[in-house]
């Protein structure tokens, strides 16, 4: 195994054996629903989790690891090999994890200065977040060092770009996570948000009076962008919809050149802000 080694959170939202097939370590963030206190991904599962959140009468909120839970990764992969890592994370301006894993990479520097630490900022969630990890270990997979790993991460995330829809915006508004995205809110009935994020924040990027325009906006949206940066690799996330992010990816199939895709479930976490019904995409260049 390498002695370079990638680490990201449940939110990056890695499709199903990814994580274990490419060697990546991911720390659970935290659920709290009620008194009840659930890890994202090991004790809140996104079947039953989704399914509750359609009759739940009251959000649950979500917390980011913190320092002690990121030294305990580290610390288990010194212990396994590693000689250096690339921790890698949402938006800091969505997420207290980035500064955890910073107070993480202060301690572990005392207790094992040998290890080399970097932690990386993506200004992004899901699987941009995801694609970033996932293109990391790869390239660690394949010998590079970690100056290179860092080289290949932030050529990638001024390029990786997130779009998506839902029925509604409420979940996002009530966790406090609707960004700059407020003028969609209170639109009329049956209208498709469509929202993304620039510089870690997330934005509005137009509105449709249906799924199939949405998708087809989406569709235009991954369009334009290959034309410049060339063929993409896309994963189609959601939230309990997988029928949904089955369609985008046959709308988009048809019209962009993609070298990969994943269709990937977002994680409960994530899912708290989106809702239940979320669907839509996320892209690097190939």
């Amino acid at each position: 195994m390498s002695r370079v080694r990638i680490l990201t959170d449940s939110t990056a939202s890695l499709p199903s054996g990814i994580a274990k097939e490419l060697g990546i370590t991911w720390v659970p963030y935290y659920i709290h629903r009620g008194k009840e206190v659930l890890r994202d991904l090991v004790t809140a599962q996104a079947d039953s989790f989704y399914s509750w959140m359609t009759t739940a009468e009251r959000l649950p909120t979500t917390a980011s690891p913190g320092p002690g839970d990121y030294l305990d990764a580290y610390t288990a992969l010194y212990e396994q090999g590693a000689r250096a890592i690339a921790s890698i994370h949402m938006t800091s301006k969505g997420s207290g994890a980035y500064q955890a894993a910073l107070a993480a990479k202060n301690l572990i520097a005392e207790r094992i200065p040998e290890l080399r630490l970097e932690v990386i900022d993506t200004l992004n969630v899901a699987m941009c977040q995801g694609w970033i990890a996932m293109e990391a270990a790869r390239e660690a997979i394949g010998g590079a060092s970690l100056d290179a790993v860092l080289q290949k991460v932030r050529s990638l995330i001024p390029h990786a770009q997130m779009i998506q829809t839902a029925d509604t915006l409420r979940y996002l508004q009530l966790g406090g996570r609707i960004g700059k995205a407020t003028e969609l809110v209170g639109s009329l009935l049956n209208i498709k948000p469509l929202i993304g994020m620039r510089d870690g924040v997330i934005v509005a990027l137009g509105k449709t009076r249906s799924r199939e325009k949405a998708y087809r906006a989406m569709c235009d949206f991954v369009e334009h962008a290959a034309s410049t940066i060339g063929p993409v690799k896309i994963a189609y996330v959601h939230a309990a919809a997988q029928s949904e992010a089955l369609r985008l990816r046959e709308i988009v199939q048809v019209r962009v050149e993609t070298v990969e895709n994943y269709i990937a479930e977002l994680s409960p976490a994530l899912g708290v802000h989106s809702g239940p019904g979320t669907a839509g995409l996320c892209f690097i260049p190939a």
